[in-house]
């Protein structure tokens, strides 16, 4: 992994037919929330990594986490890379809003 921003992406699918599938999943997408993960689609959730390295120890516990039966992939793209996507809702395109003039705190 580079030392340069990048963001990972974590996308699954989790069987969800019985209710101890559909508690594993939701388990599961908690853990990537409670690690800093954003939802993107519903089964998509990013986070945004300063430097690569910082990503392992999240990646070693995701791992630890995934439920029985699911599939799980983990893609790094470059900082570049995500502020270039294409955005659609519908037919209509967004455009991302400007990058702000000083850092945020929410």
């Amino acid at each position: 992994m580079a030392d340069d921003p990048m963001w990972a992406l974590v996308m699954f699918d989790a069987p969800v037919k019985s209710a101890e599938q559909r508690a594993s999943a939701t388990r599961f997408r908690n853990t990537l929330l409670d690690y800093g993960f954003s939802m993107v689609q519903y089964s998509v959730y990013a986070k945004y990594l300063p430097t690569g390295v910082t990503g392992v120890p999240t990646l070693r516990a995701i791992r630890n986490r995934v439920p029985y039966q699911a599939k799980v992939r983990i893609l790094f793209v470059s900082d570049r890379q995500w502020a270039n996507m294409q955005r659609f809702y519908g037919e209509i395109q967004e455009f991302h809003a400007e990058k702000p003039q000083q850092l945020m705190f929410f």
